[in-house]
């Protein structure tokens, strides 16, 4: 496994990062897996060398933290990994558990550690962004955590680009922490990102950790959404369907995936995630695995290079889609 940096921090992580959303309670989505069975997927990664673990506040509301603790502590030294959380989605129905205030953020950031059983993570990240609170409230409660210790980075997800830019601007103006990486949702069917948030990116050294590199499943040849769907998420899951992700317009382009893996004698998830890591913006895509084919897949994806004419089979029929993810 070759590390890399994260942005332009002196922080080293694998080129792959293991997304917990799945592991927690099944009482929070019926297809998240208990803490038992999903202790073997994170020992897994850590036998191959991947050393990034993302999770959330709001995943199985606190458990999926719990179980990437309990299990990465049991497993290895804490500072043998990069674990990296998040805050913003509600917590319960109460109206300030939820949101980017400082009385959020402050509150958030001491409940994840107590549940990853650490005093700090590496990597404190806004899971989107807040219309209510002042941005300027929220970057100086950001830095505080930070200069508290905390946490060692602080990082954003899905947002529009201006509102990326508008934060760094707040943050160095004010001689605050800025944002080292951004999480956008990126992949083979939704390409946004490349418009206004990657060239942002790639000129301010900001590490891209994006979510969703397999649009979840539909890249794995799973398109078949909502009752007739192969899994219980499939089955069950509706964002999916809200961002129209593997629709009538993504056929030509998952045609295109399905040709290049035919041709390779490759799975189509490989060769989706490969085209993902072939970007030079993106540091590590975040990954999840219920079976142990999708560690594998993710892992053999590393070793793969793609000519140009793959790439251009692959990019050539992609149509502008819609903005999403970002709420």
């Amino acid at each position: 496994m070759e590390y890399r940096r994260l942005g332009t921090t002196g922080m080293k992580v694998s080129p792959l990062c293991l997304g917990t959303m799945t592991y927690g309670s099944p009482k929070w989505r019926e297809w998240v897996l208990d803490a038992q069975s999903s202790r073997p997927f994170i020992e897994k990664a850590l036998d191959a060398g991947i050393n990034f673990f993302d999770t959330a506040d709001m995943y199985s509301l606190g458990e999926s933290e719990r179980v990437l603790g309990k299990t990465l502590l049991d497993y290895v030294r804490r500072d043998d990994v990069v674990i990296a959380t998040k805050v913003y989605h509600p917590m319960s129905d109460k109206p300030n558990d939820r949101g980017l205030s400082r009385k959020h953020i402050m509150k958030s950031i001491d409940g994840s550690l107590q549940r990853l059983g650490t005093d700090h993570v590496d990597l404190y990240q806004i899971h989107r962004w807040d219309y209510d609170t002042p941005i300027e409230e929220t970057m100086e409660a950001l830095h505080d955590v930070v200069k508290a210790g905390k946490a060692r980075y602080i990082g954003a997800s899905s947002m529009f680009a201006w509102q990326f830019a508008k934060a760094q601007h707040v943050a160095e103006r004010n001689g605050w922490n800025r944002f080292a990486t951004m999480q956008p949702m990126y992949n083979l069917i939704y390409r946004e990102e490349e418009r206004e948030m990657f060239p942002l990116c790639r000129d301010q050294g900001i590490g891209v950790i994006p979510w969703s590199p397999l649009a979840r499943g539909v890249l794995a040849g799973k398109t078949t959404q909502g009752e007739g769907g192969e899994s219980t998420r499939a089955r069950t899951d509706e964002n999916t369907r809200k961002w129209q992700l593997g629709g009538g317009i993504d056929t030509p382009v998952i045609e295109a995936l399905r040709e290049v893996s035919h041709r390779r004698g490759l799975p189509m998830a490989q060769i989706a995630l490969a085209w993902v890591v072939a970007n030079p913006v993106v540091t590590a895509p975040i990954v999840g695995a219920s079976q142990a084919r999708h560690l594998d897949d993710a892992i053999a994806a590393l070793d793969i290079t793609l000519s140009a004419e793959e790439m251009e089979l692959l990019e050539a029929a992609y149509v502008p889609h819609a903005i999403a993810g970002h709420s």
